[in-house]
């Protein structure tokens, strides 16, 4: 987690700061269940960061939060030093949100036209447009666009004020392969440009390829925070696939081995295993200089199999707790 600053010197590099943050709602069987605990956090200018984790992990209701859609039961929220609805009046906050419907009957650039003449300040309409994609369906009425095309165009209205921080709550939703990957590379020269990005998603490939940052949410706390490579290693359980028949013996003096997978190609072929491993240094130097195992390769953990792990983990602490 990242350490808060001081009062007496600011750190002008942190947009967001999100300080003890609770939330709670009634539970449809009475009582209150807590959406979001106790939960603190910093994002700084030109960030990407994925916020992840299970339905009902808490990360659309800190979303909305940081919009100033909800507000906190206890705990702060501040956009440059302001509170989350003042910033958005400011424009310094731009989204694009699974909620929230466009006009069928309007065109493409007569909606994007329509919301910039609602801002007192806005980037040029035609300069946003090409930024999300949309010159060539300029003239194509909504109800005519796909889901795809218009996740892009919520992007382009989400631009307009010229926003300094960008939030996206499954922004490539109804987008192809391709479309997802120029929705990213766009992101990314926003970035780039100093603007800072915090999006939730499902699609935790792209988490992995684009966020520098991840942030794990589980029943409504931080499980895990920091550059998403760091979090696959946190998750363990690295990869090691290797060429070898070993005997139930030499399996069994295997260190740093959780599981293991053997895939058998053919009749007389070597077959190939797979081992998880916490410890891949330890496990492969143990292959290479007391084995025959050959064709060696490690691959640490995917984002996805470290956010099952992690949340997996997290859920067995909590019924440990219950139990004691």
């Amino acid at each position: 987690m990242r350490s808060q600053t001081s009062a007496q010197e600011p750190d002008l590099s942190q947009l967001i700061t999100v300080a003890a943050v609770t939330k709670e709602y009634r539970a449809s069987g009475g009582g209150k269940f807590r959406a979001v605990d106790q939960v603190s956090l910093e994002f700084s200018r030109g960030e990407v960061t994925a916020l992840l984790g299970p339905n009902g992990a808490g990360k659309t209701t800190l979303l909305d939060m940081i919009l100033g859609l909800n507000t906190p039961d206890s705990g702060r929220i501040s956009i440059a030093g302001s509170t989350p609805r003042t910033a958005v009046q400011q424009g310094r906050v731009g989204a694009l949100l699974q909620t929230g419907g466009l006009l069928p009957d309007l065109s493409v650039k007569e909606t994007v036209q329509m919301v910039a003449a609602l801002h007192r300040r806005h980037a040029p309409v035609h300069e946003v447009m090409e930024t999300a994609g949309l010159t060539e369906i300029a003239n194509r009425s909504v109800a005519k666009c796909s889901g795809g095309q218009q996740q892009r165009l919520k992007f382009a209205l989400a631009l307009l004020p010229q926003p300094e921080l960008i939030i996206l709550d499954e922004p490539t939703a109804g987008m192809d392969p391709t479309a997802r990957h120029e929705f990213w590379d766009r992101m990314a020269a926003l970035a780039t440009g100093g603007t800072t990005v915090l999006f939730a998603t499902h699609y935790l490939e792209e988490a992995e390829q684009f966020a520098r940052r991840t942030v794990l949410m589980h029943q409504g706390r931080i499980i895990a925070d920091g550059p998403t490579a760091q979090i696959q290693r946190q998750a363990g359980a690295a990869q090691i696939k290797v060429t070898w028949a070993p005997s139930a013996e030499d399996l069994a003096q295997l260190p740093a081995v959780r599981s293991w997978e053997v895939h058998q190609s053919g009749t007389g072929e070597t077959p190939q295993i797979t081992f998880r491993t916490d410890d891949a240094d330890t496990l492969a130097r143990h292959l290479l200089a007391r084995t025959p195992a050959h064709g060696i390769s490690v691959r640490p953990a995917s984002l996805e199999e470290a956010f099952m792990l992690l949340t997996e983990k997290q859920d067995h602490s909590a019924e440990q707790e219950v139990s004691a």
